[in-house]
């Protein structure tokens, strides 16, 4: 297995832990009396009650408590980093790595949901009127979110060729500049698209469609906070990495040793 260290929970990772799986096992119980009393007891509670749950308690109840399983088994996992990844040395990239995890979460929950709609459309000839738009759904705010977890982990696209020429003086000015580009970049998307955003969130805008979901009007929002976070996350990178040497980078860089010695070592145990 790669090694794993634990980052900046400390004392509080078992408290986590337990606040985790008490939630988890709270909503995997609500969401199954909700499916019991749709098949065995005639109540009538689907995916357009789970999107609209007006005065249904049991639905809210369900909902909320998956809010809270979510963010706690997200900030539980955040504490742990894997042998390729940076551990965290600021504010910001706790926060990137706790969305990271979510966005870790969401991969798993949409490969169940696409499971679920071929089974249903193949096996049992019932499609459903949810599964593509929940799946749609869900990617946007996973690509959104491994977007800022790039940036945290410095893995987003750079162009060292010229770079590592450079004395680090300049590398540091070069530095500035793209932070500076970044963050004029954000600042524009959120002045343009802020009046949009906030009121297709306050009317909750639909998709159009039978199940409806409220794709634009939270996605719209979720790109403006998320281009936010990710300048933030840059300035963040600038300060931390301000004192550090000077790279020097190479195509060897691309190969994941951990992962080679992980397979070495599953293939000698075979």
């Amino acid at each position: 297995m790669q090694e794993q260290h634990y980052c900046w929970l400390g004392s509080l990772r078992g408290l986590v832990r337990k606040a985790a799986i008490l939630f988890v096992s709270l909503a995997l119980l609500s969401a199954g009396w909700l499916i019991f009393s749709g098949l065995f007891l005639g109540s009538e509670i689907g995916m357009q009650q789970m999107l609209r749950p007006g005065d249904l308690l049991s639905v809210k109840i369900t909902l909320w408590l998956l809010l809270f399983a979510l963010l706690f088994s997200s900030i539980y996992l955040s504490d742990t980093v894997g042998a390729i990844e940076m551990r965290p040395r600021g504010f910001f990239d706790i926060i990137s790595l706790i969305c990271s995890r979510l966005a870790m979460l969401g991969i798993g929950f949409l490969v169940f949901v696409m499971f679920y709609e071929v089974v249903a459309r193949y096996v049992f000839a019932a499609p459903t009127l949810w599964a593509n738009e929940f799946s749609l759904w869900m990617a946007g705010f996973i690509f959104l979110l491994a977007g800022l977890y790039a940036m945290q982990q410095r893995s987003h696209i750079r162009i060292y060729i010229v770079y590592d020429l450079m004395p680090r003086w300049l590398q540091k000015a070069s530095d500035c500049i793209s932070v500076l580009l970044i963050w004029a970049f954000a600042a524009a998307l959120v002045w343009g698209g802020f009046n949009e955003a906030l009121t297709k969130l306050l009317r909750w805008e639909a998709f159009g469609t039978a199940w409806n979901p409220p794709i634009p009007g939270t996605i719209k929002p979720a790109i403006l906070i998320t281009v936010a976070l990710v300048a933030l996350q840059a300035l963040s990178n600038l300060i931390l990495d301000w004192d550090s040497e000077p790279e020097h980078h190479s195509p060897l860089d691309e190969i994941d040793e951990a992962e080679i010695e992980s397979i070495r070592r599953s293939l000698e145990n075979k």
